[in-house]
């Protein structure tokens, strides 16, 4: 396998778009300064230098060059996409009240809980201001759109969480809120500043979409079946957060009397002792619903690689494809 081939679609990807990223991590910077307020850039690079994949700007800019873009108007939208995404990070490392990200103590650990919602509130302004020196009412439109989607279904999750009766219908929701809108209104954005047809524009949204919700799923998957290491959180934090994902909700969906009871205990409850984590791991593999889980995620991957068969047929496409395709095989 030679080292092309053998690179993954996001560092293929990264490598094809490197002057434009450059570009955004400049603008980033500049835009994440406080002449004021030291410790609002003092937050913001402690998240946004932390070696995150960028995956969220990178395809707001793969969206743009696929529909023929010549401007510079993306690197101002993808240099937005950043800033909401670590917006809704610091907030919600201190709704969730998590100790790391990426493999790192989280702000709200190192700080407190105010500078991390208070500086998250501040790049949520800086994010407007970019939209807005786009000079584009559809892109303000696609983004807010995004960010009060994205609000929704923090909400639904917080509204959610603990209650067994929680469907797949409503954890999709919550995942096409809290994740999947900024993947589809990234792609899309890219998409209307290119001035690209509404076929065009239809088909980036609908693989944002999908692909937002395949790699959500995966993440909730490696939560059960990753390495510590490699997820940049604990395994089994989901199930310590009494989290209703998608392997938890097919399990609940099959469980017996005693099975139910052990759920309500240690999820609806939040009542853990010693080696419930093990059990709930057994019980995930009794019921198959971790492969039900992972037969999920490609589904929701095919979905995003069909979307894309209404756009021109150039590399970036294929990169775009094949980060689809590896969303779900990282599951492998």
């Amino acid at each position: 396998m030679d080292v092309v081939t053998a690179q993954k679609p996001q560092d293929r990807l990264a490598a094809l778009l490197a002057e434009d990223m450059n570009a955004v991590n400049t603008l980033i910077r500049e835009r994440m300064a406080s002449k004021h307020a030291p410790r609002i850039p003092e937050v913001t690079a402690h998240l946004v230098e932390a070696g995150g994949k960028r995956l969220r700007p990178m395809l707001t800019l793969a969206a743009a060059r696929l529909c023929g873009y010549q401007g510079s108007d993306h690197v101002k939208l993808a240099a937005t996409v950043e800033f909401i995404h670590t917006a809704t990070l610091l907030h919600d490392d201190v709704v969730d009240e998590s100790k790391q990200r990426r493999g790192r103590p989280t702000a709200n650990l190192l700080w407190d809980n105010q500078s991390s919602v208070l500086v998250g509130d501040y790049l949520f302004a800086r994010s407007f201001q970019l939209m807005v020196e786009t000079g584009s009412l559809r892109v303000l439109d696609i983004l807010a759109n995004a960010s009060a989607t994205i609000a929704e279904g923090e909400v639904l999750q917080l509204t959610a969480a603990r209650d067994l009766a929680t469907t797949e219908a409503t954890y999709i929701q919550i995942v096409r809120g809290k994740t999947a809108a900024l993947f589809s209104a990234a792609t899309e954005a890219g998409a209307v500043i290119a001035s690209a047809s509404d076929e065009q524009e239809r088909a980036l949204f609908a693989y944002g979409d999908a692909l937002g919700i395949a790699f959500q799923i995966a993440d909730d998957l490696l939560d059960y079946q990753g390495e510590s290491g490699t997820i940049g959180k604990n395994v089994g934090d989901d199930f310590r957060e009494g989290k209703l994902t998608l392997p938890v909700i097919k399990a609940i969906a099959a469980a017996d009397a005693e099975e139910r009871a052990f759920w309500q205990r240690t999820i609806g409850a939040g009542k853990q002792e010693p080696g419930d984590l093990e059990t709930a791991l057994g019980l995930l593999q009794r019921h198959g619903a971790l492969e039900a889980t992972r037969r999920d995620a490609v589904v929701w991957a095919g979905k995003a690689r069909s979307a894309l068969e209404a756009l021109p047929d150039l590399p970036v496409r294929d990169m775009l494809a094949d980060l689809a395709t590896y969303v779900v095989d990282r599951l492998n």
